[in-house]
């Protein structure tokens, strides 16, 4: 449906209308818009699209089929980029403390694209783990109308008759180490992983929050688990450039849909799908946004009474286009609503609400993917929230596909990943022990590193099960096993973390929900009394003032005040 609009109101008047913007409208005659163009509301349509990674190949594409959806509805399209780090080839070496400042810088070149040329509404479009977050956290923080459409995943690909992922040529890495398999094996599976374009394939750090972005009602209906090379990307992307201008003809905004109820509905799924463990990082930060209160503590808090009901990988067995032809989140959501473990009433991008948009699907008894409610693969959630003296600011484990739920050891400590890592290759790691890798946190990285090089590692040498490794750094979506990342305070603010040293008896409790250093008080007030902080290497540069702004992991690990300190919101202007 085409409206009429009133751009009186509208931030793009302030570059399109009056006689004082006649230099501004030449720049657009000179890209051949006409007078009529020119009059109608500017939608801005931010990919993440690049050639880094098959995550982000197809988001130009898509963006640019979301023109015509946008021109149908009386809108005109504005196509703009934004960069994306790449986390599986980031993984592992020092380019991995760009991930999670990618995020913000994401967030922040949205933002500053939007207000410098006054665009009325947003479609964004991201493939890779950081993009997800950092476009719907600018998305909040414009509170224009505005729709998130994820790329899509990549198909898994088959090796020795099975499906396989990213994860898997990760783990055959520590599986050579080993010494458990031939060269010829590693460099066969790493030739069909990745079979073509999407982004990793498992219920890992980007299929979760695609699945956020439809929980919590920024993306348009079972849009977000078709795979990247489904035709059907194509009419999503349309679709997404037509409603975008339905939901500025009724003033929807984000704030309107991402209430706080409808967090409590992201972090539902999240633990429902055994997601991973950064949507314990990037909810709070979407939170932040909107000026919601929302910290590690409350996402934690639902997934104690969460079932984990998505059998999928890591964890399980489907990969991300398994969860789509079962039906995908929106079958997920049908049981968990039928079940009062939703709130109904959330607004969407579609108008109407979560359970009005849930009540046009019917649930398949026959697929395999997703459990009812009634009959869960777990009756707690996929992802734990853990508190003690190692970690009075919280921490966070994926605790989907686990058998064993405690763990208790004498800690090996290590001052950064390289260290750890090169303790696994060595054969160094002992059965039985808690790894500990710090220094690794926000400020300490800085960035937060992820650890699946690490953690892979040790599952292909067969220790998978038989340590726990904590961190306050990160973990992969993909990673699995007793792993448990977050931790704070972290290291370099002084946190209990900087102060465990090898042999202490550290005790985990992913069914108490506790995380605990034996040590006692007076030997630990010894040590902080002698502690220096660790410097890094980055004093200068992008690394270098994120460290001086980034806040704490349990709060999202934001740089700035957020929605709550502010005096205007842009969709005023």
């Amino acid at each position: 449906m085409t409206h009429n609009f009133d751009k009186s109101k509208l931030p793009s008047r302030h570059v399109s209308v009056g006689p004082e913007r006649a230099p501004h409208r030449s720049y657009y005659y000179a890209m051949g818009l006409t007078e009529e163009e020119i009059a109608r509301p500017f939608v801005g349509i931010a990919s993440a699209g690049n050639d880094s990674a098959p995550c982000n190949t197809t988001l130009n594409a898509q963006a640019d089929v979301c023109r015509d959806g946008v021109n149908r509805a009386g809108g005109m399209p504005r196509r703009f980029n934004t960069i994306t780090v790449t986390d599986g080839i980031a993984m592992g070496h020092q380019g991995m403390k760009s991930s999670l400042v990618s995020r913000e810088v994401i967030a922040d070149s949205i933002e500053l694209s939007m207000r410098g040329h006054c665009y009325d509404a947003l479609v964004g479009f991201a493939g890779c783990d950081k993009s997800l977050p950092g476009m719907m956290m600018a998305m909040l923080r414009l509170n224009v109308p505005s729709i998130f459409v994820y790329g899509g995943s990549i198909l898994p690909g088959r090796f020795q008759d099975r499906d396989v992922t990213v994860k898997d040529v990760f783990e055959i890495v520590g599986k050579y180490a080993a010494g458990n398999c031939p060269l010829k094996e590693l460099t066969d599976l790493e030739k069909v992983a990745c079979p073509g374009h999407g982004a990793c394939g498992g219920q890992y750090t980007a299929n979760t929050m695609a699945c956020v972005g439809e929980a919590i009602g920024l993306s348009l209906p079972n849009s977000n688990m078709a795979p990247a090379p489904y035709a059907s990307r194509a009419d999503i992307a349309v679709a997404a450039g037509e409603q975008v201008m339905e939901l500025l003809a009724r003033n929807i905004r984000p704030r309107d849909i991402c209430t706080r109820e409808a967090f409590e509905n992201a972090a539902r799924v999240v633990a429902a799908t055994g997601g991973s463990t950064n949507g314990g990082l990037h909810l709070p930060a979407m939170a932040h946004e909107a000026g919601i209160a929302f910290d590690l503590f409350d996402v934690a808090e639902i997934f104690k009474t969460t079932p984990y009901i998505a059998d999928l990988q890591p964890g399980g067995r489907y990969v991300a286009r398994d969860m789509y032809e079962a039906g995908g989140v929106y079958m997920l959501m049908k049981t968990l609503l039928d079940n009062g473990l939703l709130h109904g009433d959330c607004m969407t991008v579609t108008g109407r609400t979560l359970g009005e948009n849930i009540a046009e699907i019917t649930w398949n008894p026959d697929q395999k993917v997703i459990y009812d409610v009634k009959t869960p693969l777990s009756p707690t959630g996929g992802v734990v929230g853990l508190r003690g003296s190692l970690a009075p600011d919280g921490a966070i484990v994926k605790v989907a596909g686990m058998a064993r739920l405690q763990f208790t050891g004498p800690a090996q400590v290590f001052d950064c990943e390289e260290e750890c890592f090169a303790a696994v290759e060595a054969r160094q790691i002992r059965e039985g022990s808690v790894i500990v890798i710090r220094y690794e946190g926000p400020k300490g990285g800085p960035g937060m590193r992820e650890m699946l090089s690490t953690t892979a590692a040790l599952y292909g040498q067969g220790m998978g099960e038989s340590v726990a490794l904590i961190t306050d750094g990160r973990f992969s979506g993909a990673t699995r096993g007793f792993c448990i990342g977050h931790v704070g305070p972290e290291a370099a603010a002084g946190g209990p973390i900087a102060l465990v040293e090898d042999g202490d008896i550290i005790a985990i409790d992913a069914e108490a929900g506790t995380i605990d250093l034996h040590v006692e008080e007076a030997v630990l007030a010894a040590r902080r009394a002698a502690w220096q902080p660790r410097a890094h290497d980055y004093q200068s540069g992008a690394l270098w003032r994120y460290a001086q702004n980034v806040g704490p992991a349990y709060q999202g690990a934001v740089t700035h005040p957020g929605g709550s300190a502010e005096t205007h919101v842009y969709a005023d202007i």
